[in-house]
């Protein structure tokens, strides 16, 4: 009788660590489905990251693209500006008239050879400096604003370089 004891007790032992080996495989086939799965979710993340990043970096060539417009329409409208003040002032006065009328207008500031006087009575040239202190100080804060208009701090810099990152493997 001790045999059959035994017998069932090395049967059911067997049975037991089959079980146990079965259920074993079947955690590991889950672990790996999941672990797939992981890294097909952090690959569609990161392609989607990618693309954001491609999206951003066109916006932004996009908005110095036009910030680079606004500052030749500004310069235009500053030609323009300063051309009405020059015919305001009678410093244009040549550009009213065509060749045809010159006659018409002699004796006007319109054809004379010397340019015209301005209005202070200064005339057109002096022997002031082009380059004056408050002209090379406005040069100097606008470079200033513009290279810290884009500019970022350590916690927005961008780097080239792509980021990985490696799975937890538990």
């Amino acid at each position: 009788m001790t045999g059959v004891i035994i017998a069932i007790v090395v049967v059911v032992l067997i049975a037991i660590a089959v079980f146990m080996f079965m259920r074993s495989r079947g955690q590991q086939k889950a672990q790996r489905e999941l672990e797939r799965r992981r890294e097909r979710a952090a690959d569609r993340h990161r392609t989607e990251a990618a693309d954001r990043n491609r999206q951003a970096e066109m916006a932004e060539q996009k908005a110095q693209m036009a910030e680079a417009e606004a500052k030749r329409e500004r310069a235009e409208a500053e030609v323009r500006e300063q051309r009405a003040q020059m015919h305001e002032q009678g410093m244009a006065d040549h550009e009213l008239v065509d060749e045809s009328e010159r006659d018409q207008f002699a004796g006007t500031s319109a054809v004379h050879d010397e340019p015209a006087p301005m209005r202070d009575d200064r005339p057109m040239r002096d022997d002031r400096p082009m380059h004056e202190p408050e002209y090379e100080q406005g040069r100097e804060d606008e470079a200033a604003a513009r290279d810290s208009r884009f500019a970022r701090t350590d916690e927005t810099a961008r780097t080239d370089e792509p980021t990985t990152t490696t799975p937890r493997r538990d």
